[in-house]
């Protein structure tokens, strides 16, 4: 069986392990108990790509609208957008990351709240393109341009973000690809095979659009974004790469898309 919810209860995995029903879930929100095989997406990856793109840029006060506390995700997306800030040498704000649920709602109210800050940042990674909806609602009300006032970053490369005006940067999860594995690893555990692990990630993208632009703050200095942040970007990359302490969210860094 292929399940893609939220989670499942203790009881419905008491029941699967009873009757040896194999099964795969796809994208848990909650990490499920050990044993039990999850595919999913490169979500520690998706953050430190997101970051890195903001911080090339030349944007230090980047915030983020993650989904709900503790849930996998969104917990994996926070800890690369903090270790992408760590290795640039930029530094981490904690009341520059609002949780939200996965509508456009919380996502507007958390955005709302980071714009009356004392100093409001200038570009935020959101946790799902959806919720970048109400990200841009929240600015629109505050007539803030994205991306002049503001650059915007979002997660899962929904249509919704070649919709939007402008048409949304966001990091792609390969939806079709975490089913397709899912089955086949399926299929596998049917035919009586031992997975050498239980979780899978596939690695995320960053698709390139309209909705990032360099900082105000970096392009008043002379070369400030063309020279300055790419280093750092260079260098950012290398570190994050390099270090021993990964988490095991990692995956290898992957190609920037354009679209």
């Amino acid at each position: 069986m292929l399940f893609h919810l939220a989670e499942l209860s203790d009881p419905q995995y008491a029941w699967l392990r009873q009757h040896r029903i194999p099964f795969v879930m796809i994208d848990p929100v909650l990490e499920p108990p050990p044993g039990v095989v999850s595919v999913g997406a490169a979500n520690w990856q998706g953050g430190v790509t997101a970051t890195e793109h903001l911080l090339a840029l030349g944007h230090e006060r980047v915030a983020v609208v993650a989904g709900y506390r503790h849930s996998l995700c969104a917990d994996a997306r926070i800890a690369g957008y903090r270790s992408a800030l760590a290795a640039a040498g930029v530094r981490h704000r904690p009341e520059y990351i609002r949780h939200a649920g996965p509508g456009e709602g919380a996502a507007g109210r958390r955005m709302r709240e980071l714009l009356e800050l004392p100093e409001p940042p200038t570009a935020v990674f959101v946790s799902s393109d959806r919720m970048a909806l109400g990200v841009y609602e929240a600015l629109a009300e505050r007539r803030l341009r994205v991306p002049d006032d503001m650059s915007v970053v979002g997660f899962g490369d929904l249509p919704e973000a070649r919709w939007l005006t402008p048409a949304l940067t966001t990091v792609r999860q390969p939806l079709s690809e975490m089913a397709a594995t899912a089955l086949r690893l399926l299929l596998r555990m049917m035919d009586g095979h031992r997975l050498e692990s239980t979780r899978t990630e596939l690695s995320t993208r960053l698709v390139a659009r309209a909705s990032t632009a360099p900082s105000r703050d970096a392009t008043r200095l002379p070369g400030r974004c063309d020279s300055t942040a790419k280093r750092r970007y260079g260098t950012l990359r290398t570190v994050v790469n390099r270090t021993g302490d990964i988490p095991r969210y990692a995956t290898l860094h992957a190609p920037m898309l354009r679209a």
